[in-house]
């Protein structure tokens, strides 16, 4: 361990260097067998029904300042660039692993640790080939031990690195709870200003093909509570690349939530340099009926649903809100506003889901424009089972969703 802050130490002496001065082959460190031994089972992903929507429109600035209420405005937002390239086609993890890699050779303080992450590549390929491009000291093998690497990335934030912390699967962050919620949260208050901890804790989880209970976990519940800690979830391969470069950039903590059933999900992304906004909500199809507010695997659930739903002469809009905390109420409030219904879809737990917390924030925001009651629909609140078939009643399914929008309708 002497060795790993070492290594630490003179990453951070880096960080007063110009980018185009860094060399990582200077740094390598001799080879080494990795500490850990768990793997994560691999697997094809069966791709959704749903119609995929390009979000080539990235609009705003990155926010500066943390907002901490559950809500945040709509900034004035210049006009869009167009992209001139036809970009190439990338699956969902190779696009973090670009997006990842592009930030890494753009700022020589951005390194990554977690179990796995070197030689191996991660338990999902994001950090496959790191390690060999920019040496074990950027891309670090820890030992089985969430709480001490997340700790050690917090303290690697404090000194001025950027350190992008792996946990193999969400489920074992629980382990560094402690670490996420009275350090990476707080320390930026507790401190009077003196740190900012731009730290990034990514990694897959949500309901797989049968990975039981305990790898089956949807965490963005447990993390929503805690004080300067800002939330999103990818659900393309287009907005995985652009959240995570910009929650690389953001000098505020970021957890960014992946799926484990959407990392072979493929689509056309720009070779131009490009950043989604951490605080804004992409509008996937716009409607005029009810507006459906999800994110993550259930924007595919919803978008099959949709299929349905304009067959029978209903005209959804659907928005995946991507921003988990704060909440894009500027883009949600104008859908309300217009369509006067809400079903929120989520896969996280019905009991102190983000599905209520967004719907105390809408009652709260905009009551006076609802027509009905908001319908919520989210997983059972019993642990995941492992048997296929009872794991799929657990989730919400498209009739479900389409159930619930004739409710609403009527």
């Amino acid at each position: 361990m002497a060795a790993i802050f070492q290594g630490v130490g003179a990453a951070a002496a880096l960080s007063s260097l110009p980018s185009n001065s860094f060399d990582s082959k200077n740094f390598l460190f001799s080879p080494r067998r990795s500490f850990s031994v768990r793997k994560a089972p691999s697997f094809v992903v069966v791709r959704s029904d749903g119609t995929m929507n390009l979000d080539l429109n990235p609009k705003g600035r990155r926010a500066q300042q943390f907002i901490a209420n559950a809500v945040t405005t709509k900034e004035d937002s210049s006009a869009a660039s167009s992209f001139s390239k036809p970009g190439n086609e990338l699956l969902l993890f190779e696009a973090l692993r670009e997006g990842l890699e592009e930030e890494m050779e753009r700022d020589p303080r951005v390194c990554v640790m977690g179990e796995d992450v070197g030689h191996y590549g991660g338990s999902y390929k994001v950090t496959k080939g790191l390690a060999k491009k920019f040496g074990d000291l950027r891309v670090l093998d820890t030992p089985i031990a969430e709480n001490s690497f997340t700790g050690m990335g917090i303290g690697a934030a404090m000194t001025g690195l950027r350190p992008v912390v792996e946990g193999m699967n969400m489920g074992f962050l629980l382990l560094a709870f402690n670490q996420i919620s009275n350090n990476c949260g707080m320390l930026h208050y507790t401190s009077g200003g003196q740190f900012t901890i731009p730290i990034v804790i990514r990694g897959p989880g949500g309901v797989g093909r049968q990975l039981g209970a305990e790898h089956s976990q949807r965490l963005e519940s447990y993390f929503q509570s805690i004080p300067g800690i800002q939330m999103v979830a990818c659900s393309t391969p287009y907005n995985a690349k652009g959240l995570m470069k910009a929650a690389i950039r953001s000098e505020n903590p970021v957890i960014l939530f992946e799926h484990v059933l959407l990392y072979n999900l493929k689509e056309r992304i720009p070779d131009e340099d490009y950043i989604c906004n951490l605080e804004e909500a992409e509008m996937v199809r716009p409607g005029e009926h009810v507006t459906i507010l999800t994110y993550s695997r259930m924007r595919y659930h919803v978008m099959q649903a949709a299929k349905t739903l304009v067959n029978k002469g209903y005209d959804p809009e659907v928005i995946d809100i991507r921003s988990l905390k704060p909440f894009d109420l500027y883009t949600i409030g104008n859908s309300v506003k217009k369509t006067h219904r809400v079903l929120i879809v989520e896969e996280c737990m019905r009991t102190g889901g983000i599905g209520a917390s967004l719907t105390a924030a809408i009652t709260e925001n905009f009551h006076d424009y609802l027509d009905a009651p908001i319908i919520c629909l989210s997983s059972q609140d019993v642990p995941t089972p492992y048997a296929g078939t009872l794991e799929e009643w657990t989730v919400v399914q498209p009739a479900q969703i389409v159930a619930a929008v004739e409710q609403l309708c009527q």
